[in-house]
């Protein structure tokens, strides 16, 4: 059976150009950490707890070695959201040249989706992108925040980027089988 996909390309040249979600309340418990410590395991588990249910299959087949090489690559981070300790999902940046950040990787575990997490997680990994440069010595101010997503992803997130400032530059179509 043959599905088109369709890709969206989406960008912020400017800090000014992020619109904040609202943070959830604080009785809720969420709090959003950086994964400091490169672990192959947890970033493993991340990227197959969110991905299992919209098809993302590119890193399953990635060694523990591969794992450990790109989490250690300048520039790549991990940013977890928990809820009252509990990990409800993650955004993974990486640095590019020229003062570019891909967000490569956002989502959040199944369980933790409509809660209003994924608003405060974006937003948060979105300002993060905006200030690398501030956690890495020697790298360049970002000018440009960039991702993408298709139509395979949550049914929300099109939107979600939309409404934190993320406007589209580029739509692709596609057949998979």
């Amino acid at each position: 059976m043959t599905t088109t996909v369709t890709t969206w390309h989406l960008e912020q040249t400017a800090p000014s150009d992020l619109s904040p979600a609202q943070e959830p309340p604080a009785t809720a418990g969420v709090r959003i950490a950086r994964a400091e410590v490169p672990s192959p395991e947890f970033s493993h588990f991340l990227f197959t707890a969110v991905g299992s249910d919209v098809s993302w299959t590119d890193r399953l087949v990635w060694s523990r070695e591969a794992w450990e090489e790109h989490l250690h690559r300048p520039g790549v981070e991990t940013w977890v959201a928990y809820e009252r300790g509990t990990p409800a999902g993650y955004i993974e940046l990486e640095g590019q040249d020229e003062g570019v950040v891909e967000i490569v990787y956002f989502g959040l575990l199944p369980a933790f989706r409509g809660r209003r997490i994924g608003g405060h997680l974006l937003t948060w990994g979105t300002s993060r992108a905006w200030d690398m440069a501030d956690r890495w010595p020697g790298r360049v101010p970002t000018k440009r925040v960039w991702l993408h997503t298709c139509s395979k992803d949550g049914p929300y997130a099109l939107d979600n980027y939309r409404r934190r400032g993320f406007r589209v530059f580029d739509v692709k179509t596609s057949d998979e089988e």
